[in-house]
């Protein structure tokens, strides 16, 4: 065999490794550069999945055990924007503030570490940097808010505070809710009731200005 004949074979049996190796790392791999520096697409990060906690108790524990579940720990400062909150942390936003941002798209949210209302939303900010949204439901809703996967979006009542009729938490993803309208007052007199979110939970993520999704 000629010594050309001898180098293609050994160049054609390195390309066919090449695109082996290629196969067996997913779509992600690519052939290394001239320089010896392997390029990697990025990663699409998808919408986080609802989140419930399927027993009744004090709103005081149903919170721990819904933080723990997240992996989320109170803010480090006395407020910060979502966009400059530490991952893994968690803090509130009166309905009022809330309700404006979602209505008009805010591409970012106001928290504090305290709550400045008895009705303030509790928003998670997990350790990808996406948006969940807490609230209380009732019972029936939760097969409904948890799958992964939905098909067609659903309406749903989000409460600030437990009641007897939505004594469970769950969080949402932000960048799956549309919100039309602005939160009501359980009680019109009282300021500090709680307070009812009415808005639509997306099958998909397509609103791509909501909080969230930093």
């Amino acid at each position: 065999m000629t010594r050309s004949a001898t180098g293609y074979l050994f160049g054609r049996a390195v390309g066919l490794a090449i695109a082996g190796l290629a196969l067996l790392t997913g779509p992600l791999a690519l052939q290394a550069a001239p320089g010896g520096k392997t390029e990697v697409l990025p990663v699409q990060k998808s919408a986080p999945t609802a989140v419930a906690i399927e027993s009744a108790g004090s709103e005081q524990d149903l919170r721990k055990q819904l933080r723990t579940k997240n992996g989320v720990t109170e803010l480090s400062t006395a407020s910060a924007r979502f966009s400059s909150a530490p991952t893994g942390s968690y803090g509130f936003i009166a309905p009022q503030q809330l309700g404006m941002a979602l209505v008009t798209q805010s591409p970012d949210l106001g928290l504090e570490r305290a709550p400045s209302t008895a009705n303030a939303y509790e928003i998670h900010k997990l350790a990808d940097g996406s948006g969940l949204l807490v609230g209380f439901i009732a019972k029936d809703l939760i097969p409904q808010v948890t799958p992964a996967n939905r098909p067609h979006h659903i309406r749903i009542a989000l409460y600030s505070n437990p009641s007897e009729k939505a004594p469970f938490i769950a969080a949402v993803p932000l960048v799956k809710l549309m919100v039309d309208r602005m939160p009501v007052r359980l009680d019109p007199k009282n300021t500090n009731g709680p307070v009812m979110f009415d808005m639509d939970l997306q099958g998909t993520a397509n609103r791509k200005s909501v909080p969230g999704t930093q």
